[in-house]
């Protein structure tokens, strides 16, 4: 082991990872973002990728097609899911290829995993919506579909739901340092949830229709995203 020149290995690392070509929509990102450095570590979060786009499209449009058939708002529930594992696959290590490179940057830490972060939020957000769409001009009425007559009831109804599983697979994967717990937490609340409304009130949509849940999710997604922010207060270099 004392022949390997390990600053030579890493090199080779760094140019697999940086030397394509940058498309489109790294090139856009570089404009809007004003940093290459940003924008490569954007494209290449894990859960933007094609094949987790697919994956999430899938899911959500079999959410709709179940919605469509039942009157059951699936999409509702599947949405902040999708998103809470969506949101914990941005945080990195051990899952994204240029992660140990997003943290040699110029850029800080915190800076790389907000953009990634407020990227899956609205990507999942706006497929969400699609979704929802979809559903309801399938035949669905608006309420059935979880998509009310006015945009802030979509916000209210599952958009809330969704930033608060998202703040707490966040956390988790921050603290944890680990992708699969941020997923696994969020995931494992989320469903404690909806299960829990069932039980209460008999219906398993109480957890993204019932308003007095507002507040709750917007004050637990508030302090997650405080507990996210703090461990990744660490500079950099520090070990």
């Amino acid at each position: 082991m004392s022949d390997v020149d390990l600053s030579r290995v890493w090199l080779g690392v760094a140019a697999q990872v940086w030397r394509r070509e940058p498309g489109w929509l790294e090139r856009l990102a570089r404009r809007l973002l004003r940093s290459p450095g940003l924008a490569r570590a954007l494209v290449t979060t894990p859960s933007l990728l094609l094949g987790w786009v697919i994956a999430t499209v899938a899911v959500l449009g079999a959410g709709a097609a179940a919605t469509s058939w039942t009157g059951t708002p699936f999409v509702a529930l599947f949405a902040p899911a999708v998103a809470g594992a969506g949101i914990a696959y941005a945080y990195g290590p051990g899952v994204d290829p240029a992660w140990e490179l997003s943290c040699s940057m110029a850029v800080s830490d915190r800076m790389v995993l907000l953009v990634r972060a407020l990227a899956v939020f609205g990507l999942n957000a706006v497929l969400g919506l699609a979704a929802s769409a979809i559903a309801a001009a399938a035949g669905v009425s608006g309420s059935a579909a979880g998509v009310p007559g006015s945009a802030a009831a979509v916000t209210f109804d599952w958009l809330v739901p969704m930033t608060a599983v998202c703040a707490l697979a966040l956390a988790a994967a921050t603290v944890a340092r680990s992708a699969m717990a941020g997923v696994a937490a969020g995931l494992a609340a989320w469903t404690i949830t909806v299960l829990s409304g069932q039980s209460v009130s008999g219906r398993f949509t109480v957890a993204v229709t019932d308003s007095a849940l507002i507040l709750p999710y917007l004050a637990f997604a508030a302090a997650c995203t405080a507990i996210a922010w703090y461990a990744t207060r660490i500079p950099k270099g520090t070990p």
